[in-house]
């Protein structure tokens, strides 16, 4: 009877961090965005090629991968024009393709400014969901892919913060393929609905489910392409959504950080053969939100915890919540590592 006592007062104590003063009122319940992409019922329908096109509802990345290498280049290139937001977000597309469908796709909307950048990824829908790549995907030797936590989204994810240079993912993503040298290519992928401010979608796992699904897509499109099997970065929120894909996408490595959670007792639990590492510095708040999951509210074991298996990465001279690619602290030197595949 205490034991469930007490952890009804955990539960309750990491109700109140999470909510903040204010209450759950504070953070904005999402929908997340889920299915195929925009335009897909159009692409359907689209018999210009003389043969059915994948259907992105059902068509696995690999499939998707075999019929782009069935057509010639001006099938391709009418593809493009016909359906920029289906080619631009359908994983197992070439990369190439995936880049000219976006920068149409992105033309008239209130995105311009992703105008001329590598964009393997453009939703428009709900709060906009991008991809972009920092370095050369297609010939990378190693590739790295960001996956972002709580407040993120395509209007947020590459903005400056002078008093935080290096929270955002796309600063991550910079500064993580500057320690490596330029030796590998990095992928911010702001791909699926994030929590906003403090509320219940940050407590529970409702949007990290809908995101899983979209990551291990996204993973498996990488390689249907030819990419190396990517390390993912999992920054908060984040790895809840990594530890909920981690039996399906196709990554080496799985590394956490800062992390709640990541909805399993144990690293074997995740089911996966890549190798998890976690992450957390003692001065990130994240250590005052108790590891426990009860009535749907919390995400679990501390994934830094020897008990739940994972790979420490020193973090002791990280800066808070959101400073593990501070240039200098050992976590990003670590990281560095991790993301050129020079650790076993």
């Amino acid at each position: 009877m205490r034991r469930y006592e007490r952890t009804l007062v955990a539960v309750a104590f990491a109700t109140t961090v999470v909510a903040g003063t204010t209450g759950w009122a504070s953070g904005s319940t999402q929908q997340p965005v889920t299915g195929p992409p925009p335009g897909s019922a159009a692409w359907v329908a689209d018999t210009s090629l003389g043969r059915p096109l994948p259907d992105p509802a059902v068509a696995t990345p690999v499939e998707v991968a075999a019929f782009f290498r069935s057509l010639d280049g001006r099938e391709e290139r009418e593809l493009v024009r016909r359906h920029p937001l289906v080619v631009g977000n359908l994983d197992g597309v070439p990369v190439r393709l995936r880049y000219e469908a976006n920068s149409l796709a992105i033309r008239g909307t209130s995105y311009e400014r992703l105008t001329g950048r590598r964009i393997l990824a453009f939703d428009p829908r709900g709060r906009g969901q991008v991809a972009e790549v920092y370095g050369d995907v297609e010939r990378a030797r190693q590739v790295s892919v960001i996956v972002p936590g709580s407040d993120i989204d395509a209007a947020t994810y590459d903005r400056d913060r002078a008093n935080d240079p290096y929270g955002t993912p796309a600063a991550m993503a910079k500064s993580l393929r500057a320690a490596t040298g330029g030796a590998t290519a990095v992928v911010v992928w702001t791909g699926y609905t994030t929590p906003v401010g403090v509320g219940v979608d940050a407590a529970t796992g409702d949007l990290a489910e809908a995101g899983a699904t979209r990551l291990a897509r996204f993973t498996q499109g990488l390689t249907a392409t030819g990419a190396p099997r990517p390390a993912l970065f999992c920054h908060s929120y984040g790895s809840v959504v990594c530890g909920l894909a981690a039996d399906e996408v196709d990554a080496r490595d799985i590394v956490v950080f800062a992390s709640p959670g990541m909805r399993a007792r144990h690293v074997k639990a995740l089911g996966t053969d890549a190798r998890v590492w976690a992450a957390k510095d003692p001065s990130d708040w994240i250590s005052k939100v108790p590891y426990v999951r009860f009535a749907g509210l919390g995400h679990g074991n501390d994934p830094t915890a020897p008990s739940f298996g994972a790979r420490r990465v020193p973090a002791e001279r990280a800066e808070g919540h959101t400073g593990y690619f501070a240039p200098g602290t050992d976590s990003l030197r670590a990281f560095a590592a991790i993301a050129e595949g020079d650790v076993r």
